[in-house]
């Protein structure tokens, strides 16, 4: 395609009735290569281009895509997004409008460290056909392997017809490793990964690819001899992946403001005391404290620059997450947080990175003050719903006795009211990562999200899964 800015600029000129109008241009290339036991399970490269045109006349919406570059074919697909929000004003009772606010202008691009266009694919194969062979290698007891690398490669034009006119570059890596050990029938799994908005470098900066295998292994390995929890409240330590996924899970979705419109838990909170004053909660554009998170974007889908968003601080809560159709109808500024998928779908409020700020302990004295109580690390799947209610499961689980740490534990889950617990928290530890950024948040369509922070000290419920 031959998209550039002065061509969108004269197309969405024809929505001259229209009280606003975005064309939003995208090419990708998304590369999957996934071995399993030694066979190539999926190997497969993904190219999308095209452009979507979205519309608000009359007060409401109209949105329509295209994947032609023909002026006709893109004529016509703003024709239908004008048709679409006329008849969507028809049976419209309350009226959509924006807010007024400064737009991007220029080229953006996150900082790259050894671009991942000049890593063939062959050699991305081999690494990860390398990486799972030598995963099943390392002990008797692990008998299977899985390793994946993904990546995603974008460009986007978007202009509006209030000002907005940028060129956005990303590139974000991914990359995932599984070890699953068997022994008299009990069968266990422990998974490690990387994600980062950067290059290959930045993918592999933390640790290397046999490092993650290794450490899967060897955790897989353990679990095979680790016992089940008792249920109970007790005194836990999350690592950065847990707090990563509870900031994002249990906290930000209820705090995007399409969802407090909705009633989520915290609608009318703003001001409130929800959380201890050691919290300080934050959702950002940008690679905060450290750099290369998987949810940066410099730039939102609506052309709103992507900033920093303090949701939480030091326990009060200060502001929801917008696009610019709720900063309008709470009289506030966007937060740069309208994101799409692709081309083809309509930006949604989406988090971007989630974290929580770190604070001025170490991890060994945090244990140290415990008499009884977890280690969590490595967050599993789980769920959360709009109350802030959350259960997610913890790779790791050391028990903790008397300051020291004991024996590791499988099986276990960590549950509770999100803001119940962050109103327990009385220790946050100096070292910051995130940590979810292999992940994919999946709020109507995908979106690359990250999370982290400190190793944060708290009450919560310990359960187990047999």
């Amino acid at each position: 395609m031959q998209i550039s800015i002065d061509k969108l600029q004269k197309i969405l000129e024809k929505t001259i009735h229209s009280s606003y109008a975005e064309a939003r241009y995208q090419r990708r290339v998304r590369n999957e290569i996934v071995v399993g036991n030694g066979e190539v399970e999926e190997a497969k490269s993904i190219r999308i281009e095209g452009v979507g045109f979205r519309v608000l006349l009359n007060g409401a919406w109209g949105f329509s895509s295209t994947n032609s570059a023909l002026s006709e074919s893109m004529v016509d697909a703003i024709d239908d997004a004008v048709k679409m929000a006329k008849i969507s004003a028809t049976a419209q009772k309350k009226k959509s409008r924006l807010v007024e606010t400064k737009l991007a202008n220029g080229i953006f691009k996150p900082p790259i460290n050894d671009s991942l266009e000049d890593h063939s694919l062959e050699e991305k194969m081999t690494l990860v056909r390398k990486t799972e062979l030598g995963t099943r290698g390392y002990f008797d007891t692990v008998k299977s392997a899985s390793c994946s690398y993904r990546e995603i490669i974008d460009e986007k034009i978007i202009v509006t017809t209030d000002g907005a006119s940028v060129e956005i570059f990303s590139s974000k890596p991914e990359f995932r490793i599984t070890a699953v050990a068997v022994r008299n029938g009990d069968r266990v799994s422990a998974t490690e990964t990387a994600g980062v908005t950067g290059g290959w470098r930045d993918l592999f900066e933390k640790r290397s690819a046999e490092e993650m295998s290794l450490k899967a292994a060897e955790i897989a390995k353990k679990l095979l001899d680790a016992k089940h929890p008792k249920g109970e409240r007790s005194k836990v330590i999350l690592d950065s992946g847990m707090v990563g996924l509870i900031a994002h899970e249990a906290v930000g979705h209820t705090v995007e403001a399409d969802f407090v419109l909705s009633g989520s838990i915290v609608k009318g909170k703003i001001g409130e005391k929800v959380a201890s004053d050691l919290v300080t909660l934050v959702d950002s554009g940008l690679s905060d404290i450290v750099g290369g998170a998987a949810g940066t974007i410099l730039v939102d889908d609506e052309g709103v620059s992507a900033g920093k968003t303090v949701v939480i601080k030091e326990g009060i809560l200060e502001s929801y997450l917008h696009n610019r159709e709720t900063a309008a109808e709470f009289d506030v500024e966007p937060t740069g947080n309208a994101r799409a998928f692709e081309y083809s779908d309509e930006p949604l409020i989406r988090m971007r990175n989630t974290y929580i700020e770190p604070g001025d302990y170490e991890l060994d004295e945090m244990i140290k003050e415990i008499d009884h109580g977890y280690l969590l690390k490595g967050p599993r799947s789980g769920q959360a719903d709009a109350n802030g209610e959350f259960m997610f499961g913890a790779q790791e689980a050391y028990l903790i006795e008397n300051g020291k740490i004991k024996e590791l534990l499988k099986g276990v889950t960590v549950s509770g009211r999100a803001l119940d617990v962050l109103q327990t928290v009385d220790a946050l530890g100096k070292e910051f990562s995130y940590d979810i950024g292999a992940g994919y948040c999946g709020k109507k369509q995908l979106a690359k999200v990250d999370g982290g922070g400190p190793y944060l000290r708290c009450e919560s419920l310990i359960g187990g899964i047999q």
